[in-house]
């Protein structure tokens, strides 16, 4: 059941059971760094008993959306039978005022403002929102996008191209690299496109888990009156930070992924007085440039899935956001390194401390193709039991993403190891 939502006189009218905290939540060890924390298995076994299981196969895929803890499911079915009992009784009395709470939340964590915020089905709404209503393109214009970035969010760049007669800069990142490296390339790029008016930046790319110095890019590109669109939709929850470390004016965030929220919720972070260059969604208006829920348009979406994200902030903070981060890059580290000294394998990623994450991935040496990709992917599955997901957009060709979750065990990375040695023959 929920926590922190704002009482509903219909639940209390009906005579319904109200909404509440039914379920406790892992403690972590007091007094612990998060670089220990990751290694304490007696708590991540707790946080384990909080979450089904997949029967059948070991999944190492959790970067689609993120698994929903016990609690955070409770609430959301409770929220579910509520609003389907109450109905628009409910969503048009009621349900505004649980909306204010839960984008209070987010806000909240995020270290935003709620009038900063508005709440989205998924970061591609956010996004794509961004990019098609940005008002600051003319023909001669140019924008700049990098091959890590998402696949969906490139082809809305090169549409932008195609209806305003804008020159599309694209950017290859190296598969093996770091921070001064990834910043300099896009330095490059701007000193070589004088052009340039509009930057996609990803925060954390969603092929390999490479991390993106935003911060440095996105202050450099102000200095030059470069406005910046920052796609953090697979870093919240996966990295520990808040919105204000990154420096750009507008975001677009995932809830259903290592937040875990129901599938269904994301965010929007606009900064305030950046809502005058992202023009309204059509239809909508907003005459004072203050609106940051006038740039999307859901139309009907899932009520109880809204109403479930205080609780999957919940469980998110009570584990904590460095503790997960930890976690997450210690089990990532133990097949990762490993799979470095096989002569056989390629892995993709970052090469320093601040460029990677808890995702990786892989690939067969000279095998670079999305069909190799997608062999390769099945022989994890049918050989060895062990489910991943072929990943595309890279200009190097495909890849296996592998991106375990906080209840993942070092026994079950080793499984992956020893799958990884036997690829071999």
């Amino acid at each position: 059941m929920l926590t922190g939502i704002a009482a509903s006189s219909a639940i209390a009218a009906a005579g319904l059971p109200r909404i509440g905290r039914t379920a406790s939540l892992p403690v972590p060890p007091a007094n612990t760094a998060p670089a220990d924390v990751a290694r304490d298995e007696a708590f991540w076994q707790e946080v384990a008993t909080h979450y089904d299981r997949t029967d059948g196969i070991l999944n190492l895929e959790h970067g689609y959306w993120g698994k929903m803890a016990s609690p955070v499911q409770s609430a959301y079915l409770d929220a579910l039978r509520m609003v389907n009992t109450q109905n628009s009784f409910y969503a048009r009395k009621d349900f505004a005022d649980d909306e204010v709470e839960a984008t209070r939340r987010i806000a909240n964590a995020l270290d935003a403002h709620e009038d900063e915020i508005v709440i989205t089905r998924n970061a591609t709404e956010a996004a794509h929102n961004l990019i098609r209503q940005y008002r600051g393109l003319g023909a001669g214009d140019a924008v700049l996008l990098a091959d890590i970035d998402y696949p969906g969010f490139k082809s809305h760049m090169h549409w932008l191209a195609k209806g305003r007669g804008v020159r599309v800069v694209e950017i290859e990142i190296p598969t093996w690299t770091n921070q001064a490296e990834i910043l300099e390339l896009y330095l490059d790029a701007f000193d070589a496109n004088p052009d340039l008016k509009l930057v996609l930046v990803t925060h954390v790319s969603n092929q390999q888990g490479l991390v993106v110095p935003v911060a440095e890019i996105t202050a450099e590109a102000k200095r030059r009156g470069i406005d910046v669109i920052c796609d953090a939709a697979q870093s919240w929850g996966l990295l520990d930070f808040q919105v204000t470390e990154l420096g750009a004016d507008w975001v677009a965030f995932n809830l259903h992924k290592w937040i875990g929220a129901p599938v269904g919720t994301g965010a929007l972070y606009m900064r305030r007085g950046t809502l005058g260059k992202v023009a309204p969604y059509p239809g909508e208006e907003d005459p004072e440039g203050t609106r940051v829920a006038a740039r999307v348009h859901p139309g009907t979406f899932n009520f109880a899935a809204r109403v479930a994200i205080p609780a999957a902030l919940d469980f998110h903070e009570a584990i904590g956001s460095a503790n997960k981060e930890a976690r997450l890059r210690y089990l990532r580290g133990l097949w990762s390194k490993d799979a470095l000294g096989m002569g056989h394998l390629e892995v993709l990623g970052g090469s320093d401390e601040a460029s990677w994450t808890g995702i990786g991935s892989f690939r067969l040496v000279g095998k670079t193709t999305i069909d190799d990709a997608i062999a390769l992917q099945q022989r994890l599955e049918n050989d060895f039991g062990i489910f991943s997901v072929v990943r595309k957009g890279l200009a190097s060709g495909g890849c296996v993403r592998i991106t375990p979750q906080v209840f993942n065990t070092p026994d079950e990375i080793g499984q992956l190891v020893d799958a990884l040695q036997r690829l071999a023959a």
